[in-house]
């Protein structure tokens, strides 16, 4: 029997967030994960997605160390640049394009923008030099026993750990959430999301465009030059069916593909990386919290790749609970505080939540007539600035 503060399940980007977190705050903390740690982009499984870190996610991860781990492979996203496609035009073309400035906010940019594979890499290295946590991968949490006064955990690997606290964030199929018996509601769009790397002959100048016609938005996100030519990150959200055709196309027919749902903005895109796939839901779970079990990031709620909200919501979510366990370090994994995390946070992650599945159907539309009333909402909210700056500072988590 292994006895630790907190065991944090699954070591995606969040859940080894929260393992240094608490471990920073002073718990003896273990975080175990099935995936073993990606080595790089051209390993098979490596998660090729990217995450925008907006500014008061990169305030919590300064304030942690974690920052200059990421700093040397990030990049800046200055401006968020939508563009509406939505017209008659065969192949499409931009027909609206608004650009939200990150100078109308600050001198600072809007976020910036890290490779998920060489983002769960640096924290790898950086767990290993925290003597007061234990990262296991290659290995899962598969039953949860709890009571009043703790938690008990059988790992994949036989062992047992006994904790105050254990912390959910194993994902939208959370094996800890169901032990605990919380339920989720899910939404299913029919979707899913191609993720992959280009290169590009037009500079994309720190600007993240996301591009709508329909099946769900086309996202291009600046990455470092790659070979002497610019990069960028691809999420291309379609139906189904249209995904998984484009997921199997020859490299030559996806990339003639690919430019033109992008309308050549930057140019003929060139493929650098192999596709990864997988199905867009939106999700919240009942509560965020049960006997000695609070949910976080995933486990607690998924939203579609629109607005660089899911993982720094998660982050507010790690930061929350943290703060509330150094509070009052003799009440982790009480009832008491893990009602006083739901209440904090379950009303945020609704709204959110929310508006994001209402922003993902809008962006699926077929049918020309509610695509031109898309295109004269986009006109209408960026013409008037107040309401431009205010939909920026919500989109920061200001609001």
């Amino acid at each position: 029997m292994i006895t630790k503060d907190i065991v944090v399940s699954g070591g995606g980007l969040a859940g080894m967030v929260a393992a240094i977190s608490f471990a920073r705050a002073g718990f003896d903390t273990l975080c175990v994960d099935p995936a073993p740690v990606i080595p790089d982009q051209a390993d098979p499984s490596a998660d090729l997605r990217t995450t925008a870190f907006l500014q008061p996610a990169r305030q919590f991860l300064d304030s942690l160390g974690i920052w200059d781990h990421f700093d040397p492979v990030s990049m800046p996203l200055d401006v968020m640049r939508i563009v509406d496609a939505g017209g008659p035009d065969s192949p499409a073309q931009p027909r609206v394009t608004k650009d939200f400035r990150s100078e109308e906010l600050s001198d600072l940019p809007f976020g910036w923008n890290v490779p998920n594979w060489q983002a769960r890499r640096s924290l790898a290295q950086m767990m290993a030099d925290i003597h007061n946590l234990e990262f296991r991968a290659a290995t899962r949490c598969d039953t949860l026993f709890t009571r009043e006064t703790q938690a008990r955990v059988r790992l994949s690997d036989g062992d047992i750990i006994t904790c105050q606290l254990v912390v959910a964030a194993d994902g939208r199929g959370s094996k800890m959430r169901q032990e605990a018996g919380i339920d989720v509601k899910t939404t299913r769009f029919g979707q899913k999301a191609l993720a992959f790397a280009v290169s590009h002959v037009i500079p994309h100048k720190n600007v993240s465009t996301e591009i709508h016609r329909s099946g769900g938005p086309f996202t291009l996100v600046p990455l470092p030059d790659r070979d002497g030519l610019p990069a960028s990150a691809v999420v291309w959200m379609e139906r189904g069916p249209r995904a998984t055709e484009l997921f199997d196309m020859p490299k030559a027919d996806f990339e003639q593909a690919m430019t033109e749902r992008s309308c050549s903005i930057l140019g003929p895109l060139t493929l650098l990386s192999h596709r990864s796939i997988w199905p867009i839901i939106s999700q919240i779970a009942n509560r965020l919290s049960a006997q000695r079990v609070a949910l976080v990031a995933e486990a607690a709620h998924v939203v579609p790749p629109i607005g660089a909200q899911g993982l720094n919501m998660s982050l507010n979510d790690i930061k929350t609970l943290v703060e509330l366990c150094q509070n009052d370090p003799n009440a982790i994994g009480t009832q008491p505080m893990l009602d006083r995390y739901h209440s904090l946070r379950h009303r945020d992650i609704q709204t959110r939540v929310l508006g994001i599945t209402a922003l993902n159907k809008t962006s699926m539309l077929d049918a020309q007539p509610l695509r031109d009333a898309r295109a004269m909402g986009i006109n209408a909210l960026y013409a008037l600035p107040q309401v431009r700056r205010s939909l920026m500072q919500m989109g920061l988590g200001a609001g």
